[in-house]
């Protein structure tokens, strides 16, 4: 007799009942969010209200009785339901919490996060809620004895009574709502990602196929024509250009860009060109840094595109200039593949790791050795460093603890536990050590500017939500995201020798390039062809009307 039977209380239920209460279960728990967007502006004591409202629960219960009802039999309905009704915790909770929306590129998000960034989303919170929507039911479904017909014929004619009727109520369900329901999709075309947890099935089966579709076959290759320029071949010093990929640092809050605090004093004493709030790509890492390095960029945004093809830092390698990616968080996303780079580590970065998780000044630790050797070797080179920066929802991890200028910080990596003011200070003191850390570069390489003529451009990848309209984090899709999530700052420097090395007529940066970035319309687009025209690799991508430094040199369109 086994463990089951001895119990002396069971459920007993067919395969098709269980599926019928897991969907309604899956309504209550993991479907409000969808509700309340939906009926938004909509009053229940009015009939049409009333009648749309029990429209989306029909057609809501129906969609999970059809995708579950599909795939599950006597053996494994109880495995499916017990997932799905975790996924469905999960999914609700992010949703809930941080206005998230699972759409694809969220879900590839999630797929390539590290167990550091995933560990910062756990909490006692979200075990409690787990325990009740998630622990709680599927324990209760450990009491469920599944019933097995006796005949095979009654089994399937159960089957087809329980999908058809199902087919049934979805389709009437859409055709009387059909109005209300394509208006709400027209107006909130993120609704469709809400719906759970048909919405993560569906963001995952995309993300894993397009993923799948790019792993089997290699990257196209661009810029094959790509060659040194004149300038380029004819150097006889080293010329390095150290371009920072930050990591959610918004527009908004950078001080240089007019935000009320002063969250850029070191930077402030530089003499750097800031861009103001620059267009970023996307509003997650996984779309923007792709596209960053993408010759089409934003406005011809295509990602399948983008992630089947080689990167800019490809196209450098191919005309001579020696790359190097350093990453200090989940990686490239493809740009710097079959290219060299490194990580920082506790044994590379004495006393700035606490496992595998460094500070961002550990990308810059070895700048001066780095600087030494290449000093009296000819030669241009790219070095790519990838920053933490304000990774949420633990900003006040991002910075040592004397970079806790504005207080109260929110310590917590629950932001729902914060105080809007906290989470903005912890938020804004996270962005003062990335200015400081920008700072300790251009002073480090300035300090070199004797052997070697040097530059550093520093962009983040995408902004952040603090908590306005409710959102909090990053990843909304771009047609809904706000103005927080995908205006970023950018911060060019450059030593004298750099400006000769490059072309660039003495006072230019206080001439033309400071109008162009006092002009405002920059974007990530103009990154891929404006490192182009700094390094002097002449390529038909390169597009002078996106390089930022054309203006200031005019033989550059002849030259190509």
């Amino acid at each position: 007799m086994t463990l089951a039977r001895e119990r002396p209380f069971r459920i007993r239920a067919s395969v098709e009942q269980l599926v019928l209460v897991a969907a309604v279960f899956w309504l209550l728990a993991g479907n409000l969010p969808f509700l309340t967007t939906a009926l938004h502006g909509r009053s229940l004591a009015d009939p049409a209200g009333a009648g749309f409202a029990l429209a989306l629960v029909l057609a809501l219960v129906s969609l999970h009785v059809l995708l579950l009802g599909l795939v599950a039999n006597r053996h494994t309905v109880k495995p499916l339901v017990a997932l799905l009704t975790l996924v469905t915790a999960l999914a609700t909770w992010f949703t809930s919490r941080y206005g998230t929306v699972l759409d694809p590129s969220m879900l590839r998000n999630v797929l390539r996060t590290d167990v550091a960034e995933a560990s910062e989303l756990i909490g006692w919170p979200l075990a409690l809620h787990l325990l009740l929507f998630a622990v709680a039911p599927i324990a209760l479904l450990g009491w469920v004895q599944v019933l097995e017909r006796p005949r095979w014929r009654a089994a399937i004619t159960a089957r087809l009574a329980l999908l058809g009727g199902a087919s049934v109520v979805l389709v009437a369900a859409v055709l009387l709502s059909f109005q209300p329901l394509s208006s709400s999709m027209r107006l909130n075309k993120e609704l469709r990602y809400r719906i759970t947890p048909a919405n993560v099935l569906w963001s995952l089966g995309s993300a894993v196929a397009g993923d799948l579709r790019g792993a089997a076959r290699p990257r196209e290759p661009i810029g094959l024509d790509a060659r040194p320029g004149p300038r380029m071949a004819a150097r006889e010093r080293p010329l390095v250009l150290v371009l920072v990929v930050g990591e959610t640092a918004r527009a908004a809050n950078w001080g240089l860009a007019g935000y009320a605090r002063d969250t850029t004093p070191r930077l402030r004493a530089q003499p750097v060109l800031d861009f103001g709030a620059v267009q970023a790509c996307g509003t997650n890492t996984e779309v923007s840094v792709p596209c960053l390095f993408a010759p089409v960029g934003r406005r011809d945004h295509d990602e399948a595109r983008i992630r089947g093809q080689e990167s800019l830092l490809h196209v450098l390698a191919r005309a001579g200039v020696a790359v190097h990616w350093r990453d200090n968080q989940s990686g490239c996303k493809g740009v710097c593949d079959g290219l060299p780079g490194d990580r920082p580590t506790p044994a590379s970065a004495p006393g700035l790791c606490e496992g595998d998780r460094c500070l961002d000044e550990a990308l810059i630790v070895d700048l001066d050795a780095r600087l030494e050797r290449v000093a009296g070797t000819p030669g241009t080179q790219l070095w790519v460093l990838h920053m933490l920066g304000n990774h949420g929802p633990a900003y006040f991890r991002r910075h040592p603890a004397t970079f806790a200028a504005f207080t109260p910080e929110c310590r917590d990596d629950d932001l729902g536990r914060c105080t809007p003011e906290s989470i903005t200070n912890a938020y804004d003191d996270a962005l003062r050590y990335t200015d400081e850390v920008l700072a300790r570069a251009i002073d480090r390489l300035a300090a070199h500017a004797a052997s070697v003529d040097s530059a550093l451009l520093y962009v983040s990848d995408h902004g952040e939500s603090l908590g306005e309209h409710g959102l909090f984090l990053h990843g909304l899709p771009w047609s809904v995201a706000p103005d927080v999530q995908k205006q970023v700052p950018m911060v060019f420097w450059a030593s004298s020798g750099f400006e000769r090395g490059a072309g660039l007529p003495a006072g230019c940066l206080n001439g033309p390039l400071r109008e162009r970035a006092r002009a405002g319309g920059v974007a990530h687009d103009h990154v891929f062809h404006t490192v182009l025209g700094l390094l002097d690799v002449r390529t038909v991508l390169h597009e002078p009307v996106l390089d930022l430094v054309a203006p200031c040199r005019g033989d550059l369109v002849a030259a190509r």
